[in-house]
This record gives C-alpha cells, sequence and structure tokens, in this order.
C-alpha cells in the first residue's frame, strides 16, 4: 500500500508541475526574439508562414483541450501578437465562408479536435473544442469537397452525466 501511495504521489507532483510550467503564450511581451518564445513555450504544434513574411507558431491544446493559441512572430522574428484564438466573440469577424479554404481554417485554428460528417452536407465538418467561461462549447466549420468553407455555427459539448457528478 505505500508503494502505491508513493507512485500516486509521485504522478500527482508530475501533473502538478507540468501544470505550473505551462507559459500562457498571451503574456509574453511584443517584441520578443523567437529564440526567447521558443525557450518559453517549447516547439510549436505547428507552423504557417505569414502574407508579411512572418511566421505563426501554433500552440494547439486539441483534441483534449479547450484552446488553440496562435504567436504572430514578424519577419525578424520578433514576438508581434499572441492570442487564444478559440474565441467565440472573434468567430463572426474571423471565418469567412465562400472564401476561406481548408488551408485558411488551418492557419488559424490548427487541425480540429476530430471531423464529422452528416447525411445533408457533401464535406468534411471539423469540430474544435473551446471554453466559454464555464461552458464547454462546440465549434463547427463545414468545408466542402472542393475545400472551401461554406458555413460555420457553435454549440454546447455534450458531456456524459456522470462527467457531471461529483466523486
Amino acid at each position: 500500500m505505500r508503494a502505491w501511495r508513493a507512485r500516486l504521489s509521485g504522478a500527482a507532483l508530475a501533473v502538478l508541475l507540468a501544470a505550473c510550467a505551462f507559459v500562457n503564450p498571451t503574456q509574453i511581451a511584443p517584441g520578443t526574439p523567437r529564440a526567447e518564445v521558443l525557450q518559453a513555450l517549447g516547439q510549436p504544434t505547428a507552423r504557417y508562414p505569414l502574407p508579411d513574411g512572418g511566421e505563426r507558431l501554433q500552440y494547439s491544446r486539441q483534441p483534449a483541450g479547450q484552446a488553440v493559441f496562435n504567436v504572430d512572430l514578424d519577419a525578424q522574428g520578433r514576438l508581434r501578437h499572441a492570442e487564444q484564438v478559440l474565441n467565440e466573440s472573434l468567430f463572426a469577424e474571423r471565418i469567412r465562408p465562400d472564401v476561406w479554404t481548408r488551408a485558411d481554417v488551418l492557419r488559424e485554428y490548427g487541425p480540429p479536435a476530430r471531423v464529422i460528417g452528416v447525411h445533408n452536407f457533401k464535406g468534411d465538418i471539423g469540430v474544435w473544442r473551446y471554453a466559454d467561461g464555464p461552458v464547454w462549447r462546440l465549434l463547427y466549420i463545414d468545408i466542402d469537397p472542393t475545400g472551401v468553407v461554406r458555413r460555420w455555427s457553435n454549440g454546447d459539448e455534450n458531456l456524459p452525466d456522470d462527467a457531471m457528478e461529483a466523486p
């Protein structure tokens, strides 16, 4: 029993240290050089070139997490802007149906948590998990077979009843 408790305590400590090690990208000062950004955040989950010669470092917490951080560097490799983009207040101003392509979606949100299909739409529907305060939500982006975004919507994430019960 003592060995089991020691292993459990060690696992709990590892989880706690990992949580403490997380650096919120939005708290890194603009102008910070790329090397320092990478030192603070680690390797990104994806990298995308930006039109002005800069680079986007993307840190996705999908599929289990509820955030995607885009860290934009200017052409000189200095932090220009960092934000958590799975933000309900930004969807309407950013997602451009009939204009955006699959590449635009990936550059903005990274790979979805999952891809689904429905009988009345011939294409893929990407699903991203995000939190709106205490409410767990889903962003759906419908991409037709030619790779063009046709619409987007959002809704609540359904959780199993036992996930809501207190231990």
